[in-house]
């Protein structure tokens, strides 16, 4: 009878889920990380702050991952160049959430000193790495070579591309990243034309990495790249200058 009960007990590890027994810490927290999104932002892009400053734990559990691992620490966990890339822009979204809260929710970075408090002195870790966002973003993002990664990254502020409310994903991330980079475009608050003075008014971020977009790095071929993705080119010809950023915090309405 003992015999039996033990090869009984052990048929039944045996057909437990795989999934009870095995576990992947970084879906798990890149999970908790979609739910923050779903959660917390709404279908504009704006982030309820305020709740998620008392409802922080799927997003601290992010962080503390992104703390511990990333593909210079575990280059194993991250087999292709559209993992780095989706962990990065995931990664960057994610700490710059949860400096805002971290912060007590400031109104803004509208001032040098404020940017520079929050993006290059303010301290983050990443795969055990102290770093700051200014750096993280220069030094480790914009050289992987995909300037859309400029219409993904999100520093909280109004400005910025709209949030999406889910995650970036290894298998869909060149469509994402194609389809943030459209969106962006084809909003009035990052391109707009003046045709009488014949001047192409585009979003500062093209001004910040203007090098990312066309090899020359002068403003004026600009208008090449954002053609790319209008539906009516601008003409030749059009002169290029930078709409003023708006740093105010990107909260929801109350």
């Amino acid at each position: 009878m003992l015999r039996q009960i033990a090869c009984l007990f052990f048929m039944l590890v045996l057909a437990l889920p795989t999934t009870a027994v095995t576990s992947d810490p970084y879906q798990e927290a890149l999970a908790g990380w979609a739910r923050t999104l779903e959660r917390f932002v709404d279908d504009e892009g704006r982030i309820d702050f305020e709740s998620l400053a008392s409802q922080a734990d799927e997003l601290r559990n992010f962080v503390a991952f992104i703390e511990s691992t990333s593909p210079d620490s575990h280059p194993e966990q991250f087999a292709t160049e559209a993992e780095v890339l989706a962990y990065h822009i995931n990664a960057y979204n994610a700490l710059a959430m949860y400096g805002v809260i971290d912060r007590g929710i400031p109104d803004g970075f509208n001032s040098f000193f404020k940017r520079a408090s929050f993006f290059k002195f303010r301290k983050i870790v990443i795969g055990n790495k102290k770093t700051s966002l200014y750096d993280y973003e220069n030094k480790v993002i914009r050289p992987l070579g995909d300037p859309r990664v400029h219409f993904a990254l999100n520093c909280m502020v109004r400005d910025c591309p709209r949030l999406p409310r889910q995650a970036f994903a290894a298998e869909t991330l060149d469509q994402q990243l194609e389809a943030a980079a459209r969106e962006f475009f084809a909003k009035e608050k990052h391109v707009r034309l003046d045709d009488k003075q014949r001047i192409l008014y585009v979003s500062s971020i093209l001004d910040f990495y203007t090098e990312d977009f066309v090899p020359s790095g002068k403003a004026a071929d600009l208008p090449a790249y954002v053609n790319t993705y209008l539906e009516q080119p601008v003409p030749e010809g059009y002169k290029v200058k930078f709409i003023k950023y708006d740093w105010t915090i990107n909260q929801q309405p109350k």
